[in-house]
This record gives structure tokens, C-alpha cells and sequence, in this order.
């Protein structure tokens, strides 16, 4: 059941109030109490005369005022899509190589898509899932999953057999949407499904500019398009009985190693869509690049938010650098996503494959704390950076790092240092804090002192999928969502993310930042990418263990001792690493995020160290 927070002066209606249960609660930190408000589809009854004689004359006519059913429909981002065809009809909405839908097209596409998925059985509350790259069926399927009235279930491109096996069988997963490109191991997750669970249907979304790789589906299979064929452009989508039924189930994958499936609302994913709009200002008609794969948390709600402003959705299927240059050029791209490692392929590329973009381009940057010696390269090249903070269980981003007109004054290096931190709650988060492990206060607000962040506001999710104990663990009696994340507050009320709480290095009794040496080593001039992990020392328990890949050409100028003398220069002598190792490539995401936890094993698997350096 979906769970909201609520001021306790509950309105009622002369002839109508909705029934909800109600568990109150005073926060400490709260600047007023709240309630907790178990909502089911409101069913409404009168309210009698007698009760509302108990009120005094003023308060009647006040108290009786509130919800209706003409201003209590549920909120939903589906109804974007129709008022965009409305509105830009006719101007392009999704762009993919050569092929150009008008918002009309994806509109009618994405109501065949909804008619069609009826046709074949597919009811309210279903989950329908998705193994596709950034091409127009994975933004269709953004809008036409939900409005057959069926859950969006988006899966990371990049899981092998046995995860995916996982996540199918855990969220009963009625059909799949794959791309041929993962087809083998998707039918190899089909076979690891227990025995007696019944398989997903599958119907494979052809791609005809990869036909060199996959050919045509034989003519008597159900495809996508031939899907579509069967499906009623003018279908009467099916609308939310309530803003609190569960919409997309995403998966929490990346750093971690125990996915847990997160269900937000029609109500979160509303709220998230326009907060992100007007967070990142975004104006009417946009270009936007598909940097940012939209299994990630939705795309962190931009499919929904270009309907709103009636942009142009670039798809690409591969994120390399050369191809990311060569469409902002070629389309005039105006915004972008990435986690910071897209940011690092972007300004750590060949001159003659890097081309200063021909306008302004914004890029919003969300995921592991970028180092601002990132930031800053990124911001040279001529991209306009803002960076914020967020969680699959958040939707999206929630807390930005809002920029002061007066920091434009200092010099780049410093510009670069606070943009880094990621900054304030958004105006939908109703509030965030950092508080104490202990004793659930507030820290204080001086830069150093770090504790847990805890965010509470709309669109936190309802909960997780199947999971009791996960989600009382996560959303406490008292109120807030505990993230995980280890953070400081400063002065000015930004807030900075120090490390996941597991990524603490204890060191003789001193936690270390993970973050806070990555910067010092981000800095190196050699240093392309960095990880700091804990390794087990037989005398201060552990210590930080460093792995880098460095720049092209830079392997024969640089060894362990080398940056280990560079970070004795710049961080004090407990947080230096103790350990050096260098790749290639470090192991991450398909979003870019680094991936701790194989790091953490290969750590433990060197042994117990003795103050060494290792090559």
C-alpha cells in the first residue's frame, strides 16, 4: 500500500471526505507534525450535518472546503503525451539515425503500443519488462506499458543470464520487449527461471540498421512493429484508478550486489518530471541527447519532461565519444545526461575526434560524486555542467547544486570545487538533512562532521517490491528515507555526498572518505580514473587501496610510488593509500558508475596488506 506524508489538519468536505487511515507521528528535526496516510482509492461519503455543527461558524465554512472529485483526479505523466500531440503535433519527436517521428506519431505509436498489449491479455498491475538500447521502442514503451494500464519494468542492458533470470522471476514479469542484440541472453535467463514458473512472452523489437548483425525475424512472428500494427491509434488509454498505483519497478543495480525492486506511483513520476524541468530550466523545444540509458531510473524522467516542453529526443545506441560529438553537431543538441564517467569520456578523447560544441550545450550529471578536476576539463571544453543527487529510490534527481550568481566571479578551480558538491533539495523534496548514525540528529553544519543522508518528500518511492523488511529498513517510523549515503552539511546549507556507508574506510579508528581521496588522484595529471577501496591490514584493520587507470601514454612516466608521493602532498597521511593498483579499464555500469563492490573482492582477495605499494 502506498504510503504518503501529510500535514495533520485532514480537510473535509460538506458531502464528501475521503477514508484513510491515519498513524500520527511527532519528528524531532520536523518543523511541524505530520501524519502518515495509508491511501487507498478515496471512497467518498457525506458528511452529516451533525458533524459539521460540531465546528464553530467560522471554522464550517472553511472545514468543509477540500478534496472533490473535480480537483482529486489522480496525477499521472501519461496525459503529457497527449497535450504534447496536441501542442507540437507536428514537430519532431524522436530522431534515430535517418528515421523522425512528429509528437502525433509517437502519441498514436505509443496507443497502438497500449491497444495492443490489452489485446494480448495484458491487465492493470501487470509488469511488462524491457531489454532495449536507446531507440524510439524504449521511449514508446516509457508512455505505451503504463497506458495499457501494466507496469513498467526496465532492465540494465549490460546483466547477464543469472541477474536477469533474478529479476524476471522475482517481479513475475508477463512479457518482454527485447532487441535482438540481447536475445541469447535473455533466452538463457528464460532457462535459469525455477521449474513451474511460467516464462515471459517475448517479442523482439527489430532494428533495421543493424540487419548486418541480426537478420529479419521470420515473416509469421510477432515483432514489434507487426505488434503495433494490431494496436488502436485512437485506443482509450487506460487512466490510473488512483495516483498512488504503482507505475515503473526498477531494479537497484551498480555499486551493489543485491538488487532490490523500487515501485514508484503515477503521483511520484508526475512530481519528479515537472520538478526536473524546472530545477534544470528548461525551456520549450530542447534537443536532447540519449546519453544517458533510459533503463537507468527512466532516464531520470526526461522521457516524460520532453512531452512537456515538446523536445526532440536523440537516440543513440551506443554512448562513444566520437558519436556523441558528431550528433551534437549534427542536430544541434542542446541538453544532455550522464554519470561522471560520461563526462570523463567527453573531455579525455583525441583532439581530432573532440569538437567544441556549436552552442551551448547543458549537461546534467547525477551518480558517484564527480571529482571537480572532471568538472572543470568538462566545463573547458565549452559544456555547461550541473550537477545533482538522486536514487532509483528518488525517481530521479531530488537534491541540485543551485548556482549562486556570485561564484561566477571566483577563478574555475574553485568554481569547479563547489559545484561538485551536490547541493540543495529540489523544490518537490520536502526536506534533506544529514544526521547522526546514533542519535538521528541533525549534524552540525560545518563541512566536516558526517552522517547519513535522509531525504523525505513526493516522489520517494512507495516501497520495495516484495520486500517488507527492505522498505521498513529504508523508511523509518520516524518519518524519512534513510539512503545509505555518508554526507556533511556545510555552512551555506549545501550538502556534500562523502561515501556510501560501506565505502567508509576504517583506518586506526579514523573513517576516510572514498570520495575525498579519489579527488586528491582525480587530480593527478596522468590519473584517467580512480577507486578507492578498503583492504584488510594486520595492524590498522584496514587501509585505503587504490585502483587507477591512467591516461593514453602516460603508463611509462608513472608508478605506485609516484602517486602515492602525490597524495602524501595533498591529503593527510592516514588517508593516503597504502595500495596502488593499475587497469586498464575499471569495472563499471553501463551508466558509468564505478563498481565498488568488485573492487572490494579483489581488495580482500590480495590479502591482508603490510603498508605496501603494489603494480
Amino acid at each position: 500500500m502506498a504510503v504518503q506524508i501529510r500535514p495533520r489538519f485532514p480537510f473535509r468536505d460538506q458531502r464528501f471526505t475521503a477514508s484513510l487511515a491515519v498513524q500520527s507521528f511527532q519528528n524531532p528535526r520536523a518543523k511541524s507534525s505530520y501524519s502518515y496516510v495509508n491511501v487507498k482509492p478515496p471512497v467518498l461519503r457525506r458528511v452529516t450535518s451533525s458533524h459539521a455543527s460540531s465546528f464553530s461558524p467560522g471554522a464550517t465554512a472553511m472545514e468543509k472546503l477540500g478534496a472533490n472529485p473535480a480537483n482529486s483526479c489522480p496525477l499521472t505523466p501519461l496525459g503529457f503525451l497527449e497535450r504534447a500531440a496536441t501542442v507540437f503535433g507536428d514537430c519532431p519527436s524522436v530522431v534515430y539515425h535517418d528515421t523522425v517521428f512528429t509528437w502525433n506519431q509517437t502519441f498514436r505509436r505509443c496507443l497502438r503500443l497500449a491497444s495492443a498489449l490489452v489485446s494480448l491479455g495484458i491487465s492493470r498491475h501487470d509488469v511488462v519488462s524491457v531489454l532495449l538500447p536507446n531507440v524510439p521502442a524504449m521511449y514508446e514503451a516509457q508512455f505505451g506499458v503504463p497506458m495499457s494500464g501494466a507496469v513498467l519494468n526496465s532492465i540494465n542492458t549490460l546483466l547477464d543470464a543469472r541477474t536477469i533470470a533474478v529479476l524476471l522471476g522475482h517481479s513475475g514479469s508477463k512479457l518482454v520487449f527485447t532487441d535482438p542484440a540481447f536475445l541469447p541472453v535473455l533466452q538463457d535467463a528464460l532457462r535459469l527461471l525455477p521449474p513451474g514458473h511460467p516464462a515471459p512472452r517475448v517479442i523482439v523489437v527489430e532494428d533495421h540498421h543493424e540487419e548486418k548483425k541480426f537478420p529479419p525475424a521470420p515473416a509469421a512472428e510477432l515483432t514489434y512493429e507487426r505488434l503495433l500494427e494490431k494496436g488502436d491509434p485512437e485506443f482509450d488509454w487506460v487512466r490510473p484508478e488512483s495516483e498512488w498505483d504503482p507505475m515503473v519497478l526498477n531494479y537497484t543495480s551498480g555499486t551493489t550486489s543485491a538488487p532490490k525492486g523500487v515501485v514508484h506511483c503515477h503521483r511520484a513520476i508526475f512530481l519528479i518530471t515537472v520538478d526536473s524541468l524546472v530545477d534544470w530550466e528548461v525551456p520549450a523545444r530542447p534537443t536532447y541527447l540519449w546519453t544517458l540509458p533510459m533503463f537507468h531510473g527512466n532516464g531520470w524522467s526526461f522521457p516524460w519532461g520532453m512531452a512537456v516542453v515538446g523536445g526532440t529526443n536523440v537516440c543513440l545506441r551506443r554512448v562513444v565519444a566520437a558519436d556523441v560529438y558528431d550528433a551534437i553537431a549534427r542536430h544541434g543538441v542542446t541538453h544532455l545526461c550522464g554519470a561522471p564517467a560520461v563526462l570523463n569520456m567527453l573531455a579525455n578523447v583525441p583532439d581530432r575526434v573532440r569538437k567544441p560544441p556549436p552552442g551551448k550545450v547543458k549537461i546534467l550529471t547525477v551518480g558517484a560524486p564527480p571529482p571537480a578536476a572532471v568538472l572543470h576539463s568538462t566545463e573547458a571544453i565549452g559544456f555547461e555542467v550541473s550537477h545533482g543527487y538522486g536514487l532509483t529510490e528518488t525517481a530521479g534527481p531530488v537534491v541540485s547544486c543551485t548556482w549562486k550568481g556570485e561564484w561566477d566571479r571566483l577563478p574555475a578551480t574553485e568554481r569547479a570545487r563547489l559545484k561538485a558538491r551536490q547541493g540543495v533539495r529540489r523544490p518537490v523534496l520536502a526536506e534533506a538533512d544529514i544526521v547522526d548514525a546514533k542519535t538521528g540528529h541533525s549534524v552540525p553544519r560545518d563541512g566536516l562532521t558526517m552522517g547519513e543522508v535522509v531525504l523525505r518528500g513526493g516522489s520517494v518511492m512507495v516501497g520495495y517490491f516484495k520486500d517488507d523488511e527492505a522498505t521498513k529498513a529504508a523508511i523509518r517510523d520516524d518519518g524519512w528515507f534513510y539512503t545509505g549515503d555518508i554526507g556533511v552539511m556545510h555552512p551555506d546549507g549545501y550538502l556534500e555526498i562523502r561515501d556510501r556507508s560501506k565505502d567508509v574506510i576504517i583506518c586506526g579508528g579514523e573513517n576516510i572518505s572514498s570520495v575525498e581521496v579519489e579527488s586528491v588522484l582525480y587530480g593527478h595529471p596522468a590519473v584517467k580514473e580512480a577507486a578507492v577501496v578498503a583492504r584488510p591490514n594486520e595492524f590498522w584493520g584496514e587501509t585505503p587501496c587504490a585502483f587507477v587507470s591512467l591516461k593514453d601514454g602516460a603508463a611509462e612516466a608513472v608508478d605506485a610510488a609516484e602517486v602515492i608521493a602525490w597524495c602524501r602532498e595533498r591529503m593527510p597521511r592516514y588517508m593516503v593509500p597504502r595500495t596502488v593498483v593499475f587497469r586498464d579499464e575499471l569495472p563499471k555500469t553501463s551508466t558509468g558508475k564505478i563498481q565498488k563492490y568488485e573492487l572490494r573482492n579483489l581488495a580482500k582477495e590480495m590479502g591482508v596488506g603490510h603498508n605496501m605499494v603494489q603494480q
